[in-house]
């Protein structure tokens, strides 16, 4: 047999596996058609290696059919693993995080998703193994999400025993286009249309035995709409008078001339206020529940306080308090100043973790109201984890829950709120310049 007959016959051999591995998982999850559609497969023999680059899977033909020699289920699940990659857009923003973290969370979070699927066909003899490590995974990053193992990898970085068997466990696809391949960038916007279309089908096939809660997880995160919580807290902007020359409303050429005919006497001199639009009055209560205690509260306040202390954004004296609450109102601390926020930041202790109930806060506002301790409210700003009684009534000013990550069994905010939902790497960016 030739060289050219032999490679023609390796390279069918491997198509027919990579075929059957597509059709089979097309019979068992019809939901993911509109993927296993969008990506094909192309053969690249001799790099030894099995990657996606967003738009297709290269192979390496001989390395597939000794990965199905070895065991037939291998390519079916290898398949299935670089699907989810995609669906959950993991190669994605690749450049801003730790690679070796990263890489390691991705493949757990599918290989999760994998084993709850619970499907013969992709089945391997390391998922009892795998379910063991994932339990103590999960124990100890409190879920098995991407992005909950990426911050426990950068907390608790592997050993190099852990790494091995890390690798050994969940590795599947090599990641080698994962950062900065143009093709990626090409990809995102049909991937994340992908990911829509997946979550609409997963209902129409409801009736299917596999059924995966974190697949379900996974495709909410994929497919929310991520928010600049910048931009969000602008809504609450109001017109007003600050304290700064107004360029807009000033004739240079009357000052000039005064200057050039009257020695220092300008015939005109420059307004020190302006109208601008920026934050004025606003309330922020924070849920002080068992379960919003600590560090997240701590970084969504310093994040807040880093987008209002851009002068652009903020009034210089202004009327904004910031309210906790568990069950019952704990405390309310008024801030006038951009110092006054700094301060409770650094100093300010948390008070109740007891159960949650969201009433009362709109009953203390409401109050403030009545009070006169506002003149012109636009809005409240709830950080809590969405657990808890809200109000049956609408209030007079607008409203927005704050939620760190998506939860799926968080209960549904009323129609008349806001959903904000955030993540911890949105908090722990730091302030643009």
């Amino acid at each position: 047999m030739t060289v050219d007959v032999k490679q023609q016959k390796i390279e069918q051999t491997a198509s027919h596996i990579i075929r059957i591995s597509r059709d089979t998982l097309l019979m068992n999850l019809r939901f993911l058609e509109v993927a296993l559609s969008n990506l094909e497969w192309a053969s690249r023999p001799g790099t030894g290696m099995i990657a996606c680059n967003g738009e297709q899977i290269l192979y390496d033909p001989v390395l597939v059919i000794r990965k199905y020699k070895n065991d037939q289920h291998s390519i079916t699940r290898l398949y299935l693993h670089i699907l989810f990659h995609m669906v959950f857009h993991h190669p994605y923003q690749y450049e801003k995080r730790k690679s070796q973290a990263w890489d390691f969370a991705a493949d757990i979070a599918v290989e999760q998703i994998i084993l709850e699927l619970d499907l013969y066909h992709v089945s391997s003899k390391h998922d009892e193994e795998k379910r063991q490590k994932l339990q103590n995974l999960k124990d100890r990053a409190g879920g098995l999400t991407a992005q909950k193992l990426y911050k426990l990898f950068l907390v608790e970085e592997p050993s190099t025993k852990e790494q091995e068997l890390l690798h050994k466990l969940f590795h599947q696809d090599e990641h080698v286009f994962w950062e900065k391949d143009p093709a990626l960038e090409i990809s995102l916007e049909q991937w994340k249309k992908i990911s829509e279309r997946i979550k609409a089908d997963l209902k129409s096939f409801s009736s299917d035995k596999n059924q995966s809660e974190s697949l379900e997880e996974g495709l909410e995160e994929a497919t929310r709409e991520r928010i600049d919580y910048s931009d969000f807290l602008r809504r609450f902007m109001v017109m007003g008078e600050d304290l700064q020359i107004n360029d807009d409303e000033f004739d240079y050429i009357y000052y000039t001339y005064g200057l050039s005919q009257y020695g220092n006497m300008p015939l005109v001199e420059p307004l020190e206020y302006k109208n601008t639009n920026k934050i004025r009055e606003f309330a922020i209560a924070i849920d002080t529940s068992g379960s919003c205690r600590g560090e997240l509260v701590q970084n969504f306040l310093k994040k807040t306080c880093q987008i209002l202390s851009d002068r652009n954004n903020f009034f210089q004296k202004v009327n904004i308090h910031l309210i906790q609450c568990d069950n019952e109102i704990q405390s309310d601390t008024v801030i006038n100043s951009m110092e006054d926020l700094e301060e409770f930041i650094q100093n300010g202790k948390l008070k109740g973790f007891g159960s949650t109930d969201f009433r009362p806060v709109f009953d203390y506002v409401d109050r403030l109201i009545l009070d006169k301790e506002f003149e012109n409210l636009k809005g409240l700003i709830y950080f809590t984890d969405g657990y808890g009684i809200y109000p049956e009534h609408m209030p007079a000013y607008d409203v927005a829950f704050v939620f760190l990550g998506e939860d799926i069994r968080a209960p549904k905010v009323p129609s008349w709120a806001m959903r904000v939902v955030l993540d911890e790497e949105q908090l722990e960016e730091k302030k643009e310049a």
